[in-house]
């Protein structure tokens, strides 16, 4: 199949029924992004498909206009399995703001919620469900939810799901699946265990790749900081005083970013945290704390790196480097969302050269260091010597092949 790279201004001319069309202006989706306008059509027709496409670029109208469509063709029902509670309850919401108006009914299958409101939920034969692996497994074993009707499957963030140990899961549902459907499969990056369940579970998917995995959104800009591991609470103090918007704040683990939290708040500023301790009402209080400014900074694990869709984050702090250099996209990603620009800042301690060389390799850029500014608090002399000594030799002098020239800013 060839696909045109010219991309056409709106939604008419992609097969989209009018009265979705006429719903989609109404809430003023004037103008596809590019992993939608390439999507859709091809979704629309009933084909099934594997989308590849960074963080943030609309994946989930890239898929719930078609399968909205799809559905009141071949009936049955839809079925969109994402990692986190906050990916499913956000993608239930798109597809309740573009479903709603044409008689769509969705229920949300995710761990940490009562187990009977989604049995009431399941009685009401909602067209779609919107589930986390793990609770859908839950479903499955009591007999409460019956598959033989879906028609149409989504997996969103495949990649994330194997990441987070789902492969037993995914592989369980889709054995329950119908083999007559159609599969949308959407994920950051393609790693091999994808690309087996594709070849075992697809019917000839054309793939839609609109980055390379790696590729960071346009209008972010970012900096790195070095310093030691007891001065960075002193310098977030520092950034966030500089900043007065709201701003996302990543740590490594859960005990980290409770710790982050209360020292944040310890400096007078509102701040709540989200991570797998939470239940998933403070994780959503949260979150809506977050969305409506009650909250100007929020701290998170990678739990949240795509499960927050906020507009106007101002800043993400990589309090902590990630495990994974892919989560370094991921989670700066949060902000500069649909084209507009945004601000990430990277906080690294001498001792995470390979950390750093790892996220520039995967992104083919360089994280420009910036000095250190004077922190809330002096530091001995001999320390900031130091520190000031292994910041110089912090980078190794070559770069590897395919690296832009270094400009490297002090």
């Amino acid at each position: 199949m060839t696909m045109t790279t010219q991309l056409e201004p709106g939604f008419y001319g992609l097969g989209i029924a009018p009265k979705l069309l006429e719903v989609l202006w109404k809430n003023k989706f004037k103008t596809p992004t590019p992993i939608q306008q390439k999507s859709i059509p091809i979704a629309i027709e009933g084909k099934d498909i594997i989308g590849v496409a960074q963080t943030g670029t609309g994946k989930t109208l890239a898929f719930g206009i078609p399968l909205i469509q799809r559905l009141a063709i071949v009936k049955g029902r839809g079925l969109i399995i994402l990692p986190t509670r906050e990916l499913a309850i956000q993608a239930e919401e798109v597809l309740q703001q573009i479903g709603r108006p044409v008689g769509l009914r969705t229920a949300v299958l995710i761990g940490g919620a009562s187990m009977n409101m989604q049995i009431a939920a399941l009685r009401k034969k909602p067209h779609v469900l919107v589930v986390t692996p793990g609770r859908l497994i839950d479903h499955l074993e009591q007999k409460t939810v019956d598959l033989r009707d879906v028609h149409v499957l989504v997996l969103d963030e495949a990649d994330r799901m194997l990441d987070m140990g789902f492969a037993p899961q995914i592989k369980k549902i889709l054995q329950a699946l119908p083999k007559d459907r159609q599969t949308m499969l959407f994920s950051a990056t393609m790693p091999a265990e994808i690309v087996r369940i594709a070849s075992t579970y697809m019917k000839l998917p054309v793939q839609v790749e609109i980055a390379r995995p790696g590729t960071m959104a346009e209008k972010v800009t970012q900096e790195l900081f070095v310093v030691h591991k007891d001065d960075k609470l002193r310098l977030l103090d520092k950034i966030l005083a500089e900043h007065r918007g709201s701003v996302l704040v990543f740590t490594r683990t859960k005990h980290g970013a409770k710790k982050v939290a209360r020292a944040v708040r310890g400096m007078g500023l509102s701040a709540d945290e989200i991570h797998s301790n939470r239940s998933l009402a403070q994780r959503r209080t949260a979150l809506d704390g977050f969305k409506s400014g009650r909250f100007r900074i929020l701290v998170a694990t990678d739990i949240a790196a795509r499960g927050i869709d906020v507009k106007g984050i101002e800043l993400v702090i990589n309090y902590d480097l990630p495990d994974q250099a892919e989560d370094y996209v991921h989670r700066i990603g949060r902000t500069g969302r649909a084209g507009e620009s945004g601000h990430a800042i990277s906080i690294a301690t001498p001792d995470q050269r390979k950390e750093v060389n790892d996220i520039e390799r995967l992104t083919r850029s360089y994280l420009p260091i910036t000095k250190n500014p004077v922190l809330p608090v002096a530091r001995p002399a001999s320390k900031s010597q130091t520190l000031a000594t292994r910041s110089d030799d912090y980078r190794p002098q070559r770069r590897p092949s395919g690296y832009p020239p270094r400009r490297r800013r002090y």
